[in-house]
């Protein structure tokens, strides 16, 4: 063998040995939240939040490096029910760059739970890589006694540097927990054990920095998914009309004259109309906007052509999806199609 040769193989062992033991590249995208919030003690219930940068947050848990090759980023620093279309679409089109252009191996992002779940769905529907993608949040400040973000945080990284996690769609990794993106559900106000899958249960938990999961999804996500936002400026305009007794028509009228491309109820019972706002929704349906029945109960289904029958109304059920996440994937839905058989067909499979 020449020495040309025996270096070209060394050359070639050296490779496959660091590509063996390199870290995975794990990106951490900062969004704000509870998770980045500040409190005027370490005792105080109030806070403000969105107030730490990632540079603060990836401080307070060097272990990740223990894990991963992790770098940060600020995509935006608010609290999440100011959590918007602009900063969604943002979002997605970010994570695809990161995955799919910049080669990271998974992206943790850190959100605040009280749109959590709606942001974990959206992406969840536009994110296209097989790639692993975890939301985690906290329900206390970074300045409280025990914080649970730095804890939330290290699960997150040790989800997404796993290849266990790779091809199960978004994540959302709360108190040890991993949760499926369309069946996770904030269940709590204030508990750091606040978020469930009301139908399905958790898919896996985490443990000794290693994540184990239990079930895998049915539902179509991420690269089987239709929805692409790369070149996508805005959404579609969909509202949420809370349903009660003695329901007043005005939020649904007020959909209606403004012109909104979609409403979603969310009916009591089985995704029930009060009488006289059905009556409006068929006027906004006979206008080509497309109504989908949810509803408020937090368990069981709204049944397709149950006590409405939607065939004769084309009226679209939203099967386990909540009513926020109804109005995510109608607002998607409605970027490709507003034949109501089709909307009902994306409700089935995503």
């Amino acid at each position: 063998m020449t020495i040309r040769n025996i270096s070209l193989t060394l050359l070639l062992t050296l490779v496959v040995v660091l590509s063996a033991t390199a870290k995975p590249r794990i990106r951490i995208i900062a969004t704000g939240g509870t998770i980045a919030g500040v409190s005027a003690s370490a005792t105080s219930s109030a806070y403000n939040a969105g107030q730490v940068g990632v540079e603060s947050l990836l401080m307070a848990v060097p272990q990740v490096n223990q894990l991963a090759d992790v770098s940060g980023e600020q995509l935006v620093n608010i609290p999440s029910q100011d959590m918007n279309d602009a900063v969604w679409l943002l979002l997605a089109k970010r994570i695809n760059q990161l995955l799919n252009q910049e080669n990271y191996d998974g992206v943790v992002v850190t959100h605040g739970t009280d749109t959590m779940e709606e942001t974990a769905y959206f992406l969840n529907l536009t994110v296209h890589s097989d790639k692993p993608v975890v939301l985690v949040g906290a329900m206390r400040p970074s300045t409280a006694i025990s914080a649970d973000g730095p804890a939330n945080i290290f699960a997150g990284v040790a989800t997404a540097a796993s290849s266990k996690s790779v091809g199960r769609g978004v994540l959302v990794c709360m108190n040890n927990k991993l949760f499926d993106a369309k069946d996770v559900m904030k269940m709590h106000t204030t508990d750091v054990a606040a978020f469930r899958a009301a139908n399905a249960g958790e898919v896996g938990y985490v443990y000794n920095a290693q994540p184990f999961f239990q079930r895998q999804t049915t539902n179509l996500h991420t690269t089987r998914s239709p929805f692409h936002v790369d070149n996508m400026q805005s959404l579609p305009r969909v509202g949420i009309v809370y349903g009660y007794a003695n329901c007043s028509t005005l939020p649904m009228q007020a959909f209606m004259d403004a012109a909104f491309d979609g409403i979603v109820l969310a009916g009591v019972g089985d995704g029930n109309f009060y009488k006289d706002v059905f009556e409006v929704a068929l006027k906004a349906r006979a206008k080509g906007i497309n109504i989908v029945r949810a509803s408020r109960v937090a368990f069981g289904p709204t049944c397709l052509n149950g006590e409405v029958d939607d065939e004769k109304h084309h009226f679209v059920a939203a099967l386990c999806l909540s009513p926020q996440k109804a109005r995510v994937l109608l607002m998607l839905a409605l970027t490709q199609t507003h034949d109501w058989k089709k909307i009902q067909q994306y409700f089935n499979e995503y």
